[in-house]
């Protein structure tokens, strides 16, 4: 999923080790009222004076469970205990302001998680049900192709996905790109779905972690979404309400991530992986770079393209090797593959033999698209507004020769934000059909006026757009490209 959480943030605090195991945790799960239980007991009924008491106690360290039990009480009660924004703010800004260890950390997405609805699975393949999460990027489409081969190889995918916002791209915009998919399924519709179909690619119902729905809103006009701790429990409580097996989490680095330092993204990897653990869900982090477009399409109906072309193994060599990775850890984490090789080998074979592809034509009739869309490649690009009269492409050619050394893209996805393939603000409307398509590859040798980039726009492009997209390709000397994947986690 593209997430909602910010592109650039300063980690208030560094949560490392391990938190409780799976069956340690396991008596809380769905017993909320347990949370109510704790060494140190309020006596404070005033909600004032309550949030007043737990920033004091975030500050000073000393939290503890009846701290983070009544914070979510207070956050989502419809019994008269809820509380009032400014209570609520006073709590976040002081998480923002001195953060929290770890095990809180851990406690708050399980308080978090616990708040709505969980996803509840058969007990004969509750454990084959798997997910993964990315904290965003250029071109980053993975979900697309990765839930359908997942589900071709056997396990069981409720992808809750988000928006895309900024300079990344989000997994529902790109979905509907294609005429009549539906991303707003009700929970008892994706139960269903997953359980017939393999998986389901979906967006968060009204029912699922509340408590995140309003701290988020409440985080995003107070200036406390940059808190290494609140955007942990964020992410993962809605991870945990899918009552996943295993989990995957796509941290990536770079200038055009949310985290340009590795170090960040290293923290929030750790952080990240050590909540999920706490709600007992087997997780891996994966760091990976961010500084290239991943594949060739910067939009949304042009990746949808790409990412179909990648389930009939015909996809980027970047895109497949992070689809074969993620897919290849989730089927060993579960014990359906021997080992990681194994594992994506089976990724990989079910991108080339068209089992995947299959797999996800069938989850997007299912919901809504009409099976008609899929049976050319004339009727796909017409369905997705590629052959609209109005769409004009354009080519910019390289004005010198040598190979291609980088391709910037933060500077390409800012241009493409301008042609209104993204979002400057939550209430702007997408213009599927825009986008950009990187003709070329790194290390690719270069002859002057070969052309390097394709431009789907609808106004004529002006000349410092065509300026910015021209100074995104650096030529010079020969190079190799290199893996996007920089360490594993966990």
């Amino acid at each position: 999923m593209a997430s909602s959480e910010p592109r650039n943030w300063t980690p208030t605090t560094s949560l490392v080790g391990l938190m409780r195991k799976y069956s340690r945790i396991l008596p809380l799960v769905g017993q909320w009222s347990s949370f109510s239980k704790s060494t140190r007991k309020s006596t404070v009924s005033d909600p004032t004076m309550r949030s007043a008491e737990i920033a004091r106690n975030i500050q000073r360290g000393e939290v503890d469970e009846s701290d983070i039990h009544d914070l979510i009480q207070g956050v989502v009660s419809r019994d008269g205990g809820r509380w009032p924004d400014e209570e609520v703010v006073m709590v976040l800004k002081s998480i923002f302001e001195h953060g929290l260890e770890s095990e809180n950390t851990g406690r708050l997405t399980l308080g978090m998680m616990q708040s709505g609805e969980i996803l509840t699975w058969p007990e004969e393949w509750k454990h084959l049900v798997v997910d993964k999460h990315s904290t965003g990027g250029v071109g980053d489409k993975v979900s697309i192709p990765l839930a359908p081969a997942l589900a071709a190889c056997g396990l069981k995918v409720p992808m809750i996905s988000g928006r895309g916002l900024g300079h990344t791209g989000g997994t529902l915009d790109k979905l509907e790109s294609i005429p009549g998919f539906n991303v707003q399924l009700r929970t008892q519709s994706i139960q269903d779905q997953v359980a017939e179909i393999g998986f389901a690619m979906v967006g968060q119902t009204e029912d699922l972690v509340p408590a995140d729905r309003r701290m988020y809103a409440l985080r995003d006009v107070t200036g406390t979404v940059a808190s290494l701790p609140l955007i942990t429990s964020s992410i993962v409580s809605k991870k945990a309400a899918e009552s996943l097996s295993a989990l995957v989490l796509d941290v990536k680095h770079g200038r055009a991530a949310f985290m340009t330092e590795r170090e960040d993204a290293m923290r929030l990897a750790e952080a990240m992986v050590s909540a999920a653990t706490h709600c007992g869900i087997h997780t891996r982090a994966i760091l990976t770079t961010m500084d290239l477009p991943l594949g060739s399409a910067i939009g949304n109906s042009i990746e949808i393209v790409e990412s179909i072309e990648t389930l009939r193994g015909n996809g980027p060599s970047d895109l497949e090797e992070l689809v074969c990775a993620q897919g290849g850890a989730l089927l060993e984490m579960v014990g359906v593959a021997e080992d990681f090789e194994s594992g994506s080998i089976a990724i990989l074979d079910s991108l080339h033999d068209g089992s995947a592809l299959e797999r996800f034509i069938e989850m997007a009739v299912a919901q809504g698209v009409d099976p008609s869309v899929f049976q050319t490649e004339h009727m796909l690009y017409r369905s997705l507004g590629l052959l609209d009269p109005e769409l004009n492409d354009t080519e910019l050619k390289c004005d010198s020769e040598g190979y291609v050394l980088h391709i910037d893209a933060l500077a390409l996805a800012l241009v493409a934000l301008d042609l209104g393939a993204g979002r400057k603000k939550v209430t702007d409307t997408i213009d599927h059909a825009v986008g950009i398509l990187v003709e070329v590859d790194i290390g690719e040798s270069m002859t002057k006026g070969q052309t390097w980039v394709t431009i789907h726009h609808r106004d004529n492009l002006s000349n410092d757009l065509i300026s910015r997209i021209q100074n995104a390709l650096t030529i010079g000397d020969k190079k190799d490209p290199e893996s996007r994947i920089d360490t594993w986690i966990g």
